[in-house]
């Protein structure tokens, strides 16, 4: 059975903003983002448990990393270094955070750092971190620019009473 779905995502619900917006323009604060962020997670772990909000919040991410890079890119990187290089402008320019790689292998096993991230840069210290849906962003990026599933997990975080987030990715090994 076949179920229709209301609300697939496609590029075109970014709406054109220049219309939309003449006056407010294409920024927010973070404070909107975050309320319907962490509002968001909050319901979705009432109902289905930490876990599955968890889950919904990285596969949500990973789903914007792949749109991000068909749509967002100046053009397809040639290389890794080319695909960091705009990562590095777009993420900056549009307020996301200020990225870097600090370590990179030859099969492409990688540490990065967000720094003034969206999410949690200036929350409290909870003791966990909170940059779920960053994990899957990254995730669906480099999907999209390797053709490779890619494991991405937070490492160090502004709740964790870090100053900048920290990602550890691996490809997925393959069966």
């Amino acid at each position: 059975m076949t179920t229709e779905r209301k609300y697939e995502f496609t590029w075109e619900l970014i709406g054109d903003i220049d219309n939309a917006r003449p006056n407010l323009g294409p920024t927010l604060r973070i404070e909107a983002y975050r309320l319907l962020q962490f509002c968001t997670r909050d319901i979705l772990e009432q109902h289905f448990g930490t876990d599955m909000a968890d889950k919904i919040f990285y596969e949500a991410g990973a789903l914007a990393g792949r749109n991000f890079y068909e749509n967002v890119l100046d053009h397809k990187p040639k290389d890794i270094q080319d695909l960091v290089k705009q990562l590095q402008t777009l993420l900056k320019d549009i307020g996301i955070g200020i990225f870097k790689v600090e370590k990179l292998s030859d099969n492409l096993e990688c540490i990065m750092t967000v720094s003034e991230d969206l999410d949690c840069s200036g929350l409290p210290e909870l003791g966990y971190g909170v940059c779920v849906y960053d994990e899957g962003f990254i995730s669906g990026i480099l999907e999209s620019f390797t053709g490779k599933a890619f494991d991405v997990k937070e490492i160090d975080c502004w709740c964790t009473n870090e100053r900048t987030c920290r990602f550890e990715a691996k490809p997925k090994p393959t069966s």
